[in-house]
């Protein structure tokens, strides 16, 4: 055959005769089914099948002079150049030896999958999926295609994909001259994923460029829905390292709400080959994968990314598209390119900060995609046919985008849509533009007002605001190359386990404090004793904590399982850099305020000096609740393998109180000293400097507290906005951080502070240093002036 190659035939070197899809598809063909790595079955019409139909119907010429004349930045003239090629392509006549080989090489898998069987026809352009360029959804996908004739039909029909205005656009856009591109045709056999499920898999994390997960995107039916964004997926993180090590390595399970999926379309009487249904709501509270499958698809990923840096010589993360067939109930790789925009990045070179400096009315919130701030006159659309409204620096808000809009996409300072995950076409493209994205907002186009001026900020977390109002922000460049480390040890203090895979890439040594109030309040949202007692919760309360809980088996496993989740994305974000975790410490009136919480928690007058941190630990109220703590933290050491995590219990009055606490700990599997578990005191208490040699010999090194210690050493209550002029540089706090300081170093354990001051007073980070203090704790933001305080103060006592 002249134009016809198996998948069996293609290698990635056979780029330019079939395009970066068809040859991607034919390396793990060829390289990777020994590994179990499964690719359907399928054959490529060849580039040169491309170039001979346009010379057979006189159309290469002709269509260059168009694309010759056009200016790409008016969307008017695009639509019209690229609209009238397409006619000129599908009013051609396929040429009657290239339409031979197409029929007979479907002809010749119908012995394998019966007569008429299904097909994907894909595009497959000489210059997509190369390490610069996605080019992902340019051009055209037809699913459940059956029949020789109507996949000649469909191939046509490819060839003028070639010319829409995205792909024109596109190209322009990324500097390629219309000669260089021509496009070859992937025909592979489908996998029935409509009966299954199917997504998207990285493997990096897409916001930060940490690459030591697999993001895993998972829906119902087929992919073409998670591909652009038309529904809000389930999202699984897979840790490699743990993986590998045969280890748990689940860090992140989030459940989507998947309304709709994607199936085969059985009506005679449509055109249609496919549709959109409703998911049923029980299927829509589940997972639509096992934790089981997750594991199986990140283990392919690994193996493909393993595969294609062997190839290149260098790393390459993945970008890669999956299905489960739900007839033989087996997962199969449909798609595999490089990533595009984190593979490009000088890695350790500059972090960007961004950072909001006052905050207004939230007008919607969603998922936050690129990590920055931009402001500008939002401009609501709700057809593509009306883009041509979003002028430059506009914030485009619509219900959903795909490859269609990426013309004004370009112009836009942001992006907000209804719909979409974050590896949808919105959040895909503004990450290859650098922009911001608030994706799955739900209501976003209802509640913008269009033309009025608004700030849309990524920059808070994995929650992206949209705010009312041009609100001020700043950026921070930080040049982190060729910078030199003190001996003191520069940890930070992290919230939320999802920035922790941001910050990982900052020159500090790891985490000083990690706390389980953030993963709690953010990620469960649930009084631990309400789920305790779940099967006696009145109605309505036990509706709200069952709709919460979806997608996991019971309470308990609820709660142990996304705690366990937070720590461990936290505790791999920095491994093998230790990671201090502390206890729970919220104060009644913060652990009524969680839901059903009223229920459990009493009326403190003064909830800052009652029942909190230790005492409630073994008290039979909250005995089982703490149980599940540590349940949680034993998990993530145990079995994920995260051996840098160092728990550590905050407010203990007494040293008989700390003995209680360690037994109770023991009890539920964090005994000190087995496997090398250190655990840490945090030093806030008078009580805690005063006695410090005795409560070191029951743990194994002091975190100073220097919020607490401060309140409750000159008798400030933190909270009142009528005392001012405290702070921590008061000699009696500083005093009392002496004496613990001296006590560690007397015993040989470690001395660390993790409270707010170092971030706050420069002063404060040279006295602790000049005092010999092990690690400094520090926000993320003051990392970097720090650095130079403390190597100032160590150069000074040399």
């Amino acid at each position: 055959m002249s134009f016809i190659l198996p998948f069996s035939a293609i290698r990635l070197a056979d780029l330019p005769a079939v395009g970066g899809k068809n040859a991607s598809l034919g390396e793990l063909v060829n390289g990777l089914s020994s590994l179990g790595v499964r690719v359907p079955d399928g054959f490529a019409v060849t580039a040169e099948g491309y170039r001979h139909f346009l010379r057979a119907n006189s159309l290469t010429e002709r269509i260059d002079e168009a694309i010759a004349a056009l200016d790409p930045t008016r969307l008017d003239r695009l639509e019209e150049t690229g609209s009238l090629i397409r006619q000129w392509i599908e009013e051609a006549t396929m040429p009657e030896d290239l339409a031979e080989e197409i029929r007979n090489a479907y002809r010749e898998r119908e012995k394998e999958y019966g007569p008429n069987y299904d097909v994907a026809v894909r595009s497959s352009a000489t210059a997509e999926d190369l390490p610069d360029a996605s080019f992902a959804g340019q051009q055209e996908t037809f699913l459940n295609v059956r029949g020789s004739g109507r996949v000649l039909h469909k191939c046509r029909r490819v060839y003028a994909s070639l010319y829409t205005n995205r792909a024109i656009s596109y190209r322009a856009h990324k500097g390629y001259a219309a000669e260089e591109i021509a496009i070859s045709v992937g025909v592979q056999k489908m996998v029935r994923s409509d009966r299954g499920a199917s997504g998207v898999m990285f493997t990096l994390d897409t916001e930060t460029g940490f690459r030591d997960l697999v993001l895993i995107n998972a829906a119902y039916g087929l992919g073409e829905n998670v591909v652009q964004g038309a529904v809000n997926p389930d999202e699984f993180h897979v840790h490699k390292g743990a993986l590998r090590a045969n280890r748990r390595p689940i860090l992140l399970r989030r459940l989507g709400d998947k309304q709709e999926k994607m199936v085969y379309d059985r009506d005679p009487d449509t055109p249609n080959t496919v549709r959109n249904v409703t998911v049923l709501e029980e299927e829509r509270r589940r997972f639509c994968i096992s934790d089981e499958e997750a594991e199986e698809l990140a283990r392919f990923a690994i193996a493909i990314e393993d595969h294609y840096s062997a190839e290149r010589g260098q790393p390459t993360p993945m970008d890669i598209e999956w299905a489960r067939d739900g007839l033989d109930n087996q997962l199969y790789i449909l798609q595999a390119r490089p990533e595009t925009v984190h593979s490009q990045e000088k890695r350790g070179y500059v972090h960007e900060v961004f950072q909001m400096e006052g905050t207004g009315p939230v007008l919607c919130e969603g998922r936050a995609v690129g990590k920055r701030i931009a402001k500008g006159k939002a401009k609501v659309i709700l057809d593509s046919e009306n883009m041509h409204e979003v002028h430059p620096g506009d914030v485009l808000v619509t219900d959903i985008t795909d490859p269609d809009w990426e013309p004004v996409m370009k112009t836009a300072s942001a992006i907000v849509t209804n719909r979409g995950g974050r590896t949808c076409h919105a959040a895909i493209i503004a990450r290859e533009l650098g922009i911001p994205a608030v994706v799955g907002v739900g209501d976003a186009t209802e509640r913008i007002p269009s033309h009025s001026d608004v700030t849309v900020s990524c920059a808070e977390g994995e929650t992206g605001h949209v705010y009312e109002g041009l609100l001020p922000f700043h950026t921070d460049t930080i040049q982190l190359e060729g910078r030199r480390k003190p001996r003191t040890q520069m940890y930070l203090n992290v919230g939320d386990p999802q920035q922790a895979l941001s910050f990982s890439g900052l020159p500090a040594d790891g985490v000083g404090l990690a706390r389980l109030e953030f993963i709690i309040n953010n990620s469960i949202r649930v009084h631990p004793q309400a789920l305790l007692d779940f099967e006696h919760l009145d109605g309505d309360t036990r509706r709200q904590v069952e709709k919460v809980m979806a997608g996991y088996p019971s309470p308990r496993d609820y709660f142990v399982r996304r705690l366990a989740e937070g720590v461990s994305t936290i505790c791999a974000a920095f491994y093998p850099r230790p990671v201090v975790v502390r206890m729970s410490d919220f104060k009644s009136n913060e652990y009524a305020a969680l839901l059903g919480g009223t229920s459990y928690e009493p009326f403190e007058e003064n909830p800052m000096l009652g029942w909190r941190g230790a005492a409630r630990y073994f008290s039979p109220q909250f005995a089982e609740a703490f149980a599940m703590e540590c349940a949680a933290l034993a998990g993530v050491r145990e079995e994920m393998g995260f051996d840098n995590l160092i728990p550590m219990v905050p407010f203990v009055r007494t040293v008989e109180e700390g003995q209680a606490v360690l037994a109770k700990m023991a009890e539920h599997g964090l005994e000190r000293g087995k496997d090398g578990l250190k655990i840490y005191l945090m030093c806030e208490l008078p009580s805690n400097a005063i006695l410090a040699e005795a409560f070191l010999e029951h743990f194994d090194g002091f975190s100073i507290g220097s919020n607490d210690l401060t309140q409750l050493t000159l008798g400030v209550d933190r909270d009142s906005g009528m005392l001012t002029g405290y702070d921590e540089r008061n000699p009696a706090v500083l005093g009392l951080m002496e004496m613990a300081i001296k006590a560690c170093r007397k015993q040989g354990k470690y001395v660390g502070i993790c409270g707010q001051a170092p971030s706050d007073f420069p002063e404060i980070t040279k006295w602790l240093v000049e005092r010999g203090i092990d690690s400094i704790s520090l926000n993320p933001d003051s990392l970097v002036d720090m650095l130079e305080v403390v190597l100032a103060a160590e150069e000074a006592q040399s």
